[in-house]
């Protein structure tokens, strides 16, 4: 004996599709972020980053011209039918250079996004922020007042 098995025929009908909520133009499309823990000092390597112990301004723009130099005279250098061994010393002298000025500026861009890091107040905003209004009512230091900015 054969056992019964149920099968929807193709012609029943679909069940109705779920209808979506309408379209607010208005809606605020991002995510929101998670809360970000209490704004301090950068870390590295698991102590502050302390901009006395790095490379400055000074010594990337240093790296830099160098690294141009150097850039511009090891093809030069080959064209000038200079000896292979100085072309191959300045070709390997532009790829270290490459390196330490690329941890360089790695370097200075913590220090600058480590700057960033306090309150801002966003460009379009007319009102105080939370964290002002936070600062009045707690009896804190106000946050200093920023001149409007053209939109």
């Amino acid at each position: 004996m054969r056992a019964a098995v149920s099968l929807r025929l193709v012609t029943d009908q679909p069940a109705e599709p779920p209808t979506e909520p309408p379209f607010d133009p208005k809606a605020d499309p991002t995510p929101p972020r998670r809360p970000r823990p209490t704004t301090g000092p950068v870390q590295y390597k698991g102590d502050d980053l302390e901009p006395e112990r790095g490379p400055g301004l000074g010594c990337f723009r240093f790296q830099v011209v160098i690294l141009i130099v150097f850039i511009i005279l090891t093809p030069l250098s080959v064209a000038w039918n200079w000896p292979p061994a100085i072309s191959t010393i300045l070709l390997f002298a532009v790829i270290l250079l490459l390196l330490v000025t690329g941890q360089t500026i790695i370097f200075l861009l913590r220090l600058v996004s480590a700057d960033r890091r306090g309150r801002r107040r966003p460009l379009a905003s007319g009102t105080k922020t939370v964290g002002e209004l936070e600062d009045l009512d707690g009896g804190g230091e106000p946050a200093p007042e920023e001149p409007d900015r053209p939109s």
